[in-house]
């Protein structure tokens, strides 16, 4: 069972049987607001565009099938559900159903970190989000049993496709490379290090979101609407930004004493608070957006399984490009 999925789980019992108040508590707000922009960093300095783009154009074709799979999917499974059932699909303001498969949308695209910047920027109510991460959170995890099925049977897959796997192999060399040169024994001073790059960006990103949302709204309020005077828009993605920049220099080198993993534990209690709003009932009370989320899920699959089979691109490959969390 992934670990993700329990801290989701576990913490939405707490709310379920009363014994924590998401409504009343600040951990989301607090982990959302400071937390993320630092995971974001830590996270995304580490990472090797270059290597990434010497897997070849079918990756990219791949990770670009993903995320229209999950652009067309939704609206599809909405007007399939709404043909049916238009009050499963309907609501208003901070409710409407609409707003909450953003949330889901930004999850399956990008992860939790999404997941939470869809909420703020849209502004999903806590009841409805509470409801959409329950959808996410099942459907993912049904379609990564799939992935993980398969992946205990890429070679043969492999083979059987007759794909290509020396891109792979070559990425996976450069990465142990990487590994064995710059490794070592996280210290109190690489942990220093970590934070203070983490922190000292979020604390960068707070000021500067701050003032550009705000010189927007009072300049081009018109720009509301495409969510550019919302200060947690520019959180994310200035934060977001500044490490992939980071990741061209030898700031990346604190990869080597654990930066990524002091990123996921922040990322762990992120997800921790979502799951504290989770409505683990609502498969029961609201069963007609489950059905959306399925056949949402249903379409992105399909249509990565197809393209997966007209380009013959190796298991690894797709299904890193299909993982919705």
């Amino acid at each position: 069972m992934p670990g993700l999925l329990l801290c989701y789980f576990l913490p939405s019992l707490l709310n379920t049987f009363n014994v924590v108040d998401a409504a009343q508590s600040r951990l989301y707000f607090v982990s959302s607001r400071y937390l993320l922009p630092a995971c974001l960093v830590l996270l995304t300095m580490s990472v090797d565009l270059p290597a990434i783009m010497r897997l070849g154009y079918k990756a990219v074709v791949m990770f670009f099938t993903g995320t229209v799979g999950i652009m067309v999917g939704g609206p599809l499974a909405l007007m399939i559900v709404g043909a049916v059932s238009p009050e499963t699909v309907g609501g208003s303001g901070p409710d409407a159903v609409w707003r909450g498969l953003t949330t889901v949308a930004g999850s399956w695209i990008g992860g939790g970190a999404n997941q939470t910047a869809m909420k703020e920027v849209f502004g999903v109510g806590d009841e409805l989000f509470s409801q959409m991460v329950a959808v996410d959170v099942i459907w993912a995890n049904v379609w990564l049993a799939v992935l993980l099925f398969m992946a205990g049977r890429a070679e043969a897959l492999d083979e059987r496709m007759g794909a290509d796997t020396s891109a792979l192999e070559d990425l996976r060399r450069r990465v142990e490379a990487f590994r064995d040169e710059h490794a070592r024994i996280l210290t109190l001073t690489d942990l220093m290090l970590i934070l203070a790059v983490g922190f000292g960006v979020t604390g960068f990103v707070h000021l500067a979101g701050t003032y550009i949302a705000g010189w927007i709204g009072a300049n081009a309020p018109g720009l509301e609407r495409l969510s550019l005077t919302s200060t947690f828009f520019w959180l994310v993605v200035i934060a977001t930004t500044i490490g992939l920049g980071l990741s061209f220099t030898k700031v990346k080198n604190l990869e080597g004493a654990g930066a990524s993993r002091v990123g996921t534990a922040m990322f762990y209690v992120l997800v921790a608070s979502i799951g504290m709003g989770m409505d683990v009932m609502a498969v029961f009370t609201n069963p007609g957006l489950f059905v959306v989320g399925g056949i949402w899920i249903g379409f992105h699959a399909a249509l990565m399984l197809i393209m997966a089979r007209i380009l013959r691109v190796p298991i690894f490959t797709w299904q890193w490009e299909a993982r919705p969390t």
